[in-house]
């Protein structure tokens, strides 16, 4: 159980440290997050993972143990990657316009106040908690394939949401943090990573 808990913790902050880069970028812009929009994209990060783990689960059910453990640590490995890179791959692609909304929010966050109201509304809170819940996907598929608890992994990650988003915001505006905001993205890829090669050995 005592394993298990740290897996579901490590998934939690993994899957939401790119929050805590959003919310630094909003709290140095000024941008307001409200309450009811910070737990929307909570709710909506643990449905990601509640969905994602189901499906892992349900594939445990036709692949061997092993071999479904290995597919989730490739998984989160792959996953990763692709966050601890995206640095490298933003720089290359400077200058030219993302065609979906999403990938727009996911390099630029700002990009999710449409109406450049200076606060995050209902629908652009549910638009980018879905680009945020990305790495919550790839967490829950791992929870499945490994056997652990959906549930409580959903609940972690929806938690861990709620409070990065919130405090990163508030350090943002309190100390002008950026610099944590532009690491979080590589902390992200290097503990998913992380999660990865534990799970094969």
């Amino acid at each position: 159980m005592g394993q298990s808990l740290v897996t579901i913790l490590a998934i939690a902050l993994a899957s939401n440290l790119d929050n805590a880069g959003v919310g630094i970028a909003y709290g140095v812009r000024g941008m307001g997050i409200s309450w009811w929009a910070n737990l929307i994209i909570a709710v909506i990060s643990g449905l990601a993972t509640l969905l994602s783990g189901w499906i892992g689960r349900v594939i445990t059910r036709v692949l061997p143990p092993h071999l479904a453990a290995w597919l989730g640590a490739a998984a989160l490995m792959a996953v990763g990657v692709w966050v601890l890179t995206a640095p490298w791959r933003e720089r290359a692609r400077r200058g030219r316009t993302p065609h979906n909304v999403v990938s727009r929010i996911l390099r630029d966050p700002l990009a999710a106040d449409f109406d450049r109201s200076q606060t995050i509304s209902l629908g652009e809170a549910t638009v980018l908690g879905l680009a945020l819940a990305m790495n919550a996907l790839v967490g829950g598929f791992d929870a499945g394939v490994v056997r652990i608890d959906i549930a409580w992994t959903a609940v972690a990650v929806a938690a861990a949401s709620y409070v990065l988003l919130g405090m990163s915001a508030y350090l943002g505006r309190r100390f002008a943090a950026k610099a944590f905001g532009d690491r979080a993205t590589v902390a992200a890829g290097t503990l998913l990573i992380l999660i990865g090669l534990h799970q094969l050995w």
